[in-house]
This record gives C-alpha cells, structure tokens and sequence, in this order.
C-alpha cells in the first residue's frame, strides 16, 4: 500500500528575509526550512508549531498555509507530503536557538541568497515554498481539521 509520509515545514519571513536551518545529512551542511515529520495524535499545526520550536528555539504558530506538495524521491514507493506553512514578523523577532542538536545553526537570509546558496537545499522544496509564499498563495488555516474523535473503518 501506498503512504507517502507526512512533513510540516514552514516559511518564516521578516523584512525580506527568511529563517533557514542548517543541518547534517548525507555527510553535507545542508539548508531546510524548518520541517520534520508528523508524530502521531498531533494536528498539523501543533506538529508544524512543534517543528518551529525544536528547529529555531521559537515558540510561534503558523498564520496560514503556503500550499500542500507530493515530493517523490530516488526511492521506488517512497514520497513525502509536505504541508508548508508561513509566519510572517512584523518587529525584529527574538533571538533564537535550535533545541534539535541535529540544526547547526540558522540564518536569515534573502531570496537572492537562496537562490545563490541552491546547491546547499536539502530539497527543491525548501525554494518552492518561499517562491509561492512571496507569489501571495496563501489559505487561512481554517481549512485544515484535526479530528481525533472520528475513527475511520479500515475494514471497508
């Protein structure tokens, strides 16, 4: 059966810039959104705050979704589903910290140093999501349920 797994990432933006984290994988300093994957018996905003505050030390929700993207990968069966929400700053955010000791460090950095830093992204979407976010695609949050309390028959 086929079950792309769930990710939660989001664009944090302030004066024209945006919050990137810095970790290892695959032997590389990579550059993410902050982003991780769904635990169970969390919404996706809780998941999406949580991601926030292990990655960037900052305790903020997210203020709408960018859009939703089906990733394939190399893998044969494997894909991500990836919920992109946004944040916007309206004064100087607080200084952070990551709590993940997988996150080096973050930066806030501009679109053009994205595009110049593109060979460090862990993936296509980490430029994805912030291209839509400064195109305007944006849906309140309001269109996305959490509902523990409808257990779904598998059996049919």
């Amino acid at each position: 059966m086929y079950k792309p797994e769930v990710t939660l990432a989001c664009v944090i933006e302030y004066d024209g810039k945006f919050l990137l984290v810095e970790e290892q994988k695959q032997g590389q300093m990579l550059l993410n959104n902050p982003a991780g994957h769904l635990e169970p018996g969390e919404s996706l905003i809780q998941g999406a705050q949580r991601e926030i505050l292990e990655e960037t030390g900052l305790d903020i929700s997210p203020q709408g979704l960018v859009g939703v993207y089906l990733a394939p990968t190399a893998e044969a069966g494997r894909s991500y589903l990836r919920f992109c929400f946004y944040y916007k700053y309206d004064s100087l955010p607080p200084a952070s910290k990551p709590l993940d000791p997988e996150i080096s460090c973050t930066h806030w950095m501009t679109k053009a140093e994205l595009v110049a830093a593109s060979s460090r992204h862990r993936s296509g979407l980490v430029l994805k999501g912030i291209e839509d976010y400064l195109s305007g695609q944006r849906a309140p949050l309001t269109q996305l349920h959490y509902c523990p309390d409808q257990q779904i028959d598998r059996s049919s």
